[in-house]
């Protein structure tokens, strides 16, 4: 039986882990033929995805965090083949936020991480596809928009518990005050909003900036793109957090927010307006993102929780 191949594209952030050395090594030693590559500039992890497909491997797997999964899984994406002639996508999570391999359920350790793709077979996975102006990109986990995304302040520990993600939220805007709103107009199927927002979430994974679970309920593989809107919050700050405590976290969310499960979505704004696609900013007037079902197939966990 021949030796499976694979490849590791590796984050030169992450060079120096010895972590990942010794799993690379246990590896090899159980038969794998395993070869790492190290991305240090941009377009470094396309030329060495086309370097491991002319080479004829299994696996590509991504060792990093959320952009370095993004930008092989976007490699891999725009290419002609079908996913089923493409290698299968495997992850490390070795970045700072880790949130698709967080919402995933993706173990943190190296060493079975990659007998992840050793032992679990490659499910068929969505991407999303977004369209910005003239240019064509790919997202795998979450693109997200407005001040939801920007809070950076101390937030209670207790109201994290309770909201999650959207903690960071409120807490911004009762110790900011006030904050200018994102004017927009969003359509897909049967679905149409017009007004002004203050944060938008569009998931194909769950969760973002952290821990943020901006689509609590996405799916990988239910050819649907999540969409969580958070309208501008009307009346006192004080009030409105004091309702959203009282209904509990997932009642906090369905308050607020406009929720949408959709196969595409346009969203048009008199400003340009910026979206951040798992990590990279993108800034456009005119967005539209459809969800790719099947794109790719991955390594995940029997019980993913992002699976359906």
């Amino acid at each position: 039986m021949q030796a499976a191949r694979w490849r590791l594209i590796l984050n030169g952030k992450n060079a120096g882990d010895d972590g990942l050395r010794a799993a690379v090594t246990a590896w090899r030693e159980r038969g794998v033929h395993l070869e790492v590559r190290v991305t240090w500039e941009s377009g470094d992890a396309e030329r060495y995805v086309a370097e491991a497909i002319g080479d004829g491997v299994d696996a590509i797997i991504a060792a990093g965090g959320d952009g370095t999964l993004s930008e092989v899984a976007t490699t891999l994406a725009h290419r002609d083949e079908p996913a089923d002639a493409l290698p299968t996508l495997g992850l490390v999570p070795m970045g700072t936020a880790n949130d698709f391999a967080s919402a995933a359920g993706l173990p943190a350790a190296a060493e079975q991480a990659l007998g992840l793709v050793a032992e679990c077979p490659a499910r068929p996975i969505d991407l999303l596809r977004m369209q910005a102006g003239d240019d064509v990109l790919w997202c795998a986990n979450v693109a997200s928009g407005g001040f939801g995304t920007q809070v950076t302040v101390e937030t209670d520990d207790g109201l994290k518990q309770l909201l999650g993600g959207l903690a960071y939220l409120v807490t911004g805007l009762a110790r900011l005050g006030r904050i200018e709103p994102v004017r927009a107009q969003l359509r897909g199927p049967d679905f149409a909003w017009e007004g002004d927002f203050i944060a938008l979430g569009i998931g194909n994974g769950r969760q973002a900036g952290g821990g943020q679970a901006l689509c609590p309920d996405a799916l990988i593989d239910d050819g649907l793109i999540d969409v969580t809107l958070i309208p501008e919050l009307s009346g006192e700050v004080a009030a409105t957090l004091g309702a959203l405590v009282t209904g509990g976290k997932r009642a906090a969310l369905e308050r607020v927010a406009v929720r949408v499960r959709l196969p595409w979505l346009e969203i048009e704004t008199p400003a340009p307006m910026t979206l951040n696609l798992d990590g990279e900013p993108e800034q456009a007037r005119h967005f539209r993102i459809d969800c790719v079902p099947r794109r790719l197939r991955m390594h995940l966990p029997p019980d993913c929780p992002l699976l359906g």
